[in-house]
């Protein structure tokens, strides 16, 4: 019996990188995955397929969220799915811009798709379990939340204002939300991904003199993968993280600790 038979997992920004990588690892314990992005996921779904899992195509693009449409939106995979077991806020976006000439277009962008939807995609999906789907589910069934944080949610960056805003804002929801709903079976967790090898640190990755700081600092050496975050992932949603609520969880190769 794989960890995730039988039960629907949704994942956030999984047409590439680590919300690819969250997929096909739900995937490969037996979830039917149902992926929301808005570019193509032909390849998420050939990749969940070859590992044994089912996956769900869902089209939407979460930079023009309101709260009636992350609504909307659980209430149609549910309606597919029979139900939701697990969550996993991943899509974000990064702009860069020193601060003084940060945009207000980029500012307001990267907090609805870091922040707000991500918000809205958990108050729906617990607004579905506490008015009805708990009731549901098998006796001591969870809903489990997990949020993509950052190591900055913990640091300040460079030249990244509204990035690390909504990740530390992402850390305060997780907390806060934990705080809420512990006592009504929902665990709400969070990945603090470290220097991971995405499109979104691309640019780090291309500038020698970046590349070189950032891989000297981590104790591992190396950059992390998506892998390495999806790990972490299937964790916090399996039953070995029951007593966990409220939890940010570095996975970041040493950095934090250096």
């Amino acid at each position: 019996m794989k960890r995730f038979d039988s039960k629907v997992v949704v994942v956030t920004g999984s047409s590439r990188g680590i919300g690819q990588a969250i997929s096909v690892a739900f995937a490969a314990e037996g979830a039917r995955v149902a992926g929301i992005a808005r570019s193509d996921q032909a390849e998420t779904a050939r990749l969940c397929q070859e590992v044994g899992g089912q996956f769900l195509t869902i089209t939407s693009d979460l930079s023009t969220g309101t709260q009636q449409e992350a609504f909307d939106l659980i209430a149609k995979i549910i309606e597919q799915t029979g139900r939701i077991d697990v969550l996993a806020n991943n899509a974000g976006i990064i702009r860069r811009a020193p601060a003084a000439d940060f945009s207000e277009a980029d500012w307001n962008e990267v907090m609805r798709v870091n922040l707000t939807t991500p918000f809205f995609l958990m108050q729906a999906v617990a607004k579905w379990w506490l008015t009805g789907g708990r009731e549901k589910s098998p006796a001591q069934t969870r809903l489990r939340i997990v949020n993509i944080a950052s190591l900055l949610s913990f640091q300040g960056g460079i030249t990244v204002p509204a990035y690390t805003a909504s990740k530390h804002g992402i850390a305060g929801l997780t907390k806060a939300l934990a705080n809420e709903w512990a006592k009504e079976r929902i665990n709400v967790n969070a990945v603090a991904p470290g220097y991971i090898a995405t499109e979104n640190t691309k640019a780090l990755r291309e500038d020698p003199l970046r590349n070189k700081a950032i891989q000297d600092r981590i104790p591992e050496g190396r950059w992390g993968r998506p892998e390495d975050i999806a790990g972490a992932c299937v964790f916090l949603a399996s039953d070995n993280a029951d007593y966990l609520n409220g939890a940010v969880l570095n996975v970041d190769g040493g950095w934090m600790g250096r």
